[in-house]
Formats: C-alpha cells, structure tokens, sequence
C-alpha cells in the first residue's frame, strides 16, 4: 500500500521573496505562495536570505517574517554549507562576485531540499550551471539539486487541455 505523499521542501532565494511584489513576476510568484497555503508545498530559506532582505521595502520584509517565522524555515549557513560553497566557487560555477548565489544552493542541498527556486536565471535556474552544480555535488558526495523558477513549479500540475 502507498502511504501519504510527502509535501515537497523548496528553498526559496531572495528573488522569490522580493518576486512576490515585482510586477513582472508577481503572477507566478503569488501562485507559488497559494500552492504552499494549500498544502503542497513547503518552504524555507535560510538566514542569508533573511539578511539580504534586511535593506529590502518593508512589504519585503513583512513577507518575509510571515512566511518563515516558523522552526525549521530558516536554515542556518552551516560550516558544511560553506564548505560547499567553496566547492562551488572553486569549479567556477558561478562568479567569485556572485558567492552568495553558490551559498544559496550549498544551504539547500547540505540541509536536504532539492529544489532550490529563484528567479535569477544568469546564475542559477540554467541548464548549464545546473549540471555545473551537480558536478560538484556528485564529486562532493552530496544528491543532485534541481534549480527551477517558479513558472516551473505552478505549472507543472495543471491539467493539458484537449485538442
């Protein structure tokens, strides 16, 4: 018998959040949040993102005490993480200038979540740094990390309409 689906963990990058109010991507970003009231799915982000925030509106920063002030929602950068990071930046994955966008990813992974979601498609959600990332995760001995927009994740349960 299978038992009851497990509810999927996102991290969240700061573009997510502060997507949310933007208006090229609020649309998809506020069905991201809908989906999460519903139930299917989990979010978190870590303390990096908090802080990033921290100079945002304060809409920005409102949301983002709602959303994550629960236990478990903010992830701490752990020596692991940086550790990862550092991995991260040296197989040139992303642009020494861009060190946060590798921590980011190193925080999901080292806490667990394999999806890390943004809306920063220069470094992050693209086939190339993708595999670039998981490259590194594999010789690390961590699981492959999936990096999506949310456009991939408010979309890929919607039923095809028939021709």
């Amino acid at each position: 018998m299978i038992g009851p689906m497990r509810v999927p963990s996102l991290y969240l990058d700061t573009s997510v959040i502060g997507g949310y109010f933007d208006d090229e991507f609020k649309e998809a970003t506020r069905e991201l949040w809908r989906r999460m009231e519903q139930g299917k799915y989990r979010f978190a982000t870590s303390v990096l993102t908090e802080q990033e925030t921290q100079g945002a509106p304060e809409e920005v920063r409102d949301l983002m005490r709602r959303t994550f002030d629960q236990p478990g929602r903010l992830l701490l950068l752990t020596e692991d993480a940086i550790d990862l990071a550092q991995a991260y930046l040296g197989a040139s994955v992303v642009p020494p200038a861009y060190a946060d966008d590798a921590r980011h990813v190193a925080i999901a992974v080292v806490h667990g979540i394999n999806v890390v979601v943004s809306w920063n498609f220069k470094h992050l959600v693209n086939l190339r740094r993708a595999t670039a990332f998981n490259s590194v995760n594999l010789l690390q001995g961590y699981p492959p990390v999936s990096i999506v927009s949310p456009l991939e994740l408010v979309y890929d349960d919607e039923e095809e309409e028939s021709l």
